[in-house]
């Protein structure tokens, strides 16, 4: 996608400022980079230490519970306990894994339970010949090498912080469980692929008998359900698949990955309402990844994955969302492109994902602390939503090496998730480079 002058923005997106096309940092011309330092580049933000999960460094999605991190791996087929009472020096204290080709690399934990998603190692069930595969076709038309696999949700106990014990496994028979949403509580949001489905749907879990967890509701947009002749209007190298959905109160809000965003009325969540599907896809590229409720504002935060090297598809936003009526969301402002270095030359750059105010960790509707990729970690003030400003970011060293199989995939650092602490340490993963450990020092 070409960048596109404020007058086509205004045109398209009424309430969008101008948002050019960044390919180069602001650095006068003619001065060199210097190389990122093994402890990266921060400002505002301190770093504490490093940690290559014991041997196995292919993180995603990090939970707190009892000062040890559980930690999903992207690649390989497991989840690493790793005790953080020392936040210097993490030490490996557990392993749990749901079998060969089973990749469990998105978890959720509250209350001395962990509830983990299961599902096939897709990278090593598909020959992608670049990152761009995985996200431009649906799940059900990737795998082409099937193996035997675990499809579905595990609970576990780990009320003993170096033991993941299993209490109870919910199969869900298809490809198996993308993400999840659970803070405690009765309910679980699911996204998860069924057989007959093109990719990933809402699944509600009731957990009210926690060992004995029960499918209460499933939802789809139009389309999806390819077993019942949905007919799909998808066009070629689109995606439409629920990476998950974040509840606040008696609201979901979903985010489909081209297919944009909805907000839904839970009330009575064995009956999901939908109250507003929007998408801004096109014209921008897509890859709806994560929205963020800020209940006390009526706000939400919505990033985009990026999900092409060297900003092939032009550049992925984190998008500032007035929610006040639920059933017409307006898009008011973005999130402040990084641009303190050429990121687009160096392999994915954009948003990935954000810290979730989950219950326990540090809760802020002023400040979004969120993962750029290989432009690492980024703090925003939005107190002024029409006009949020980067006020703290961590720029990342470059792994050693790929964990990531995939050829013609760049050298790059990717940062993953980040979950900040009350105290405002942050856990910072990589696909490829293992975890961090960050001092935001704005608090």
């Amino acid at each position: 996608m070409r960048s596109m002058s404020r007058r086509s923005c205004l045109q398209v997106l009424p309430a969008l400022a101008a948002m050019p096309f960044v390919r180069q940092s602001a650095r006068p011309a003619g001065v060199p980079v210097p190389p990122v330092p093994p402890q990266g580049i921060g400002r505002g933000i301190r770093h504490i230490s490093y940690s290559d999960i014991g041997g196995r460094p292919d993180s995603v999605q990090v939970m707190v519970n009892r000062r040890h991190l559980y930690v999903g791996h992207m690649f390989g087929n497991g989840l690493t306990v790793l005790d953080a009472t020392d936040p210097r020096r993490l030490k490996p204290v557990s392993f749990f894994t749901g079998g060969d080709q089973t990749r469990t690399h998105h978890l959720q934990v509250a209350n001395d339970l962990l509830l983990l998603a299961n599902g096939a190692n897709i990278v090593a069930m598909q020959s992608y010949d670049n990152i761009r595969g995985y996200f431009e076709n649906s799940l059900a038309d990737s795998i082409t090498n099937r193996k035997k696999f675990r499809s579905g949700l595990s609970i576990h106990d780990i009320s003993r912080p170096d033991q993941v014990r299993e209490i109870a496994f919910l199969e869900m028979p298809g490809l198996g469980v993308n993400r999840l949403w659970w803070a405690g509580g009765r309910y679980a949001y699911v996204s998860a692929h069924f057989d007959g489905f093109t990719d990933h749907i809402l699944v509600v879990v009731d957990l009210q008998q926690v060992t004995k967890p029960e499918i209460v509701a499933r939802w789809w947009l139009p389309g999806m359900n390819r077993g019942a002749g949905e007919p799909s209007t998808l066009a070629p190298g689109r995606r439409v698949a629920l990476h998950h959905m974040i509840t606040s109160g008696n609201r979901g809000y979903g985010a489909w990955r081209d297919g944009g965003l909805t907000v839904h009325d839970l009330a009575d969540p064995a009956q999901p309402k939908l109250l507003s599907h929007t998408n801004w896809s096109p014209p921008f590229p897509g890859g709806t990844h994560t929205a963020l409720p800020l209940p006390g504002r009526n706000l939400l935060v919505v990033a985009d994955e990026a999900n092409a090297e060297k900003c092939a598809k032009g550049t992925f936003y984190t998008w500032m969302v007035d929610i006040r009526a639920p059933e017409r969301p307006v898009t008011i402002a973005t999130l402040p492109t990084p641009r303190d270095r050429d990121f687009c030359g160096i392999g994915t750059f954009g948003p990935h994902n954000l810290h979730e105010n989950r219950p326990g960790s540090m809760v802020s509707e002023d400040t979004i602390f969120a993962t750029y990729n290989n432009a690492g970690v980024r703090v925003f003030d939005i107190r002024d939503a029409f006009a949020p400003k980067e006020i703290a970011s961590w720029v990342p060293p470059v792994p050693a090496k790929l964990i990531d199989p995939r050829p013609n995939v760049a050298l790059a650092a990717k940062a993953a998730d980040v979950y900040v602490q009350t105290d405002g340490l942050m856990y910072v993963t990589d696909w490829n480079a293992g975890l961090h450990v960050l001092q935001y020092e704005g608090k």
